[in-house]
């Protein structure tokens, strides 16, 4: 670059600078694109993570044994399985913020796993 400004070689520098410009853009929607297609991809797998386990104590412990605040968690999360965390809070009575429903989410699934391991012991 210095030297093709030292030379008088401007229309050159300006391609070239140009040049550097488009690739430093290039790679940064590159690196944001698989960031977000990573966040997708784990959310997508926590949801449906989510789900089986919600399943998994509806046949085997019922919803209807569950604690109220975690039972609504749960008919929320099946009936609305492509939400975030944050909109299903929403649906919840009262409404429940990012972190609630995460919490809530992970005693099902702690609660699953428990059963799993007893079902596990017994067999």
């Amino acid at each position: 670059m210095d030297l093709l400004n030292v030379i008088g070689a401007h229309i050159s520098l300006m391609q070239l600078e140009s040049l550097r410009v488009e690739k430093e853009v290039r790679n940064s929607i590159n690196r944001k694109v698989n960031c977000e297609a990573a966040n997708i991809s784990k959310t997508v797998y926590a949801a449906s993570k989510q789900i089986e386990d919600i399943l998994f104590l509806q046949k085997n412990y019922g919803l209807s044994n569950l604690p109220d605040h975690l039972r609504q968690m749960a008919e929320v999360r099946l009936e609305h399985p492509e939400n975030s965390l944050q909109e299903l809070g929403k649906y919840l009575n009262p409404p429940v913020g990012k972190s609630g429903v995460n919490h809530r989410l992970r005693k099902l699934s702690d609660m699953a796993e428990k059963i799993r391991g007893q079902r596990e012991d017994n067999a």
